[in-house]
């Protein structure tokens, strides 16, 4: 397998996992059960077939990662991504990063705002919403505790409502753990 990415980029890498994922055509009914409540228009890849070796909690998982990310009402789904996407740059998580990143882009149509993000971090020179955001979501996946009500009163002051701010809590920790978990099952490389 070629080099580990360890750069931010947009451009989707492959994640290598570092254990034998569960094969699809030799998946046990409750295997196949559980990756039944994937997101309908992806296909299975090597993540889910790793997570598919504990069936029940991907059974778990899956539905609340979908509730999270692809919910309607509150925060909007590009923003939602962002949050996705603050975490995996705390976390050094250049597949996740990456992924959130290349959906922002393409439902923003703006390539700017991560490419400032992956440069400066959380010094990104972001308008004042989405600093507040950044802001959070970086003190949210670094330490817990750190991300305060004057965070919170800081978006308020921006524009989001309270369940905009539940939403960014919401997809920033998921991958806040997302990101811990596919470091430890797995790494990104270049496309082949």
């Amino acid at each position: 397998m070629s080099e580990i990415l360890k750069e931010f980029t947009t451009v989707v890498p492959f994640w290598e996992p570092r254990v034998k994922p569960a094969v699809l055509a030799e998946a046990t009914p409750e295997q196949l059960e559980a990756m039944r409540v994937t997101v309908s228009d992806t296909k299975i890849g090597n993540y889910t077939l790793v997570l598919a070796l504990d069936p029940e909690t991907l059974q778990q998982r899956t539905p609340l990662f979908n509730g999270i990310m692809f919910h309607h009402g509150g925060l909007s789904r590009a923003e939602t991504e962002f949050g996705a996407v603050a975490a995996s740059v705390v976390n050094e998580c250049i597949y996740c990063a990456a992924v959130h990143a290349n959906r922002y882009n393409q439902l923003t149509k703006d390539e700017s705002v991560m490419d400032l993000i992956f440069a400066d971090r959380k010094d990104a020179n972001l308008d004042d919403r989405q600093k507040s955001m950044l802001n959070f979501s970086t003190k949210l996946s670094q330490s817990p505790p750190e991300a305060d009500k004057a965070d919170v009163e800081r978006m308020v002051e921006n524009g989001l409502g309270l369940d905009e701010i539940f939403d960014l809590t919401l997809s920033t920790s998921i991958f806040a753990w997302a990101n811990r978990l596919m470091h430890i099952l797995g790494e990104p490389h270049p496309q082949p």
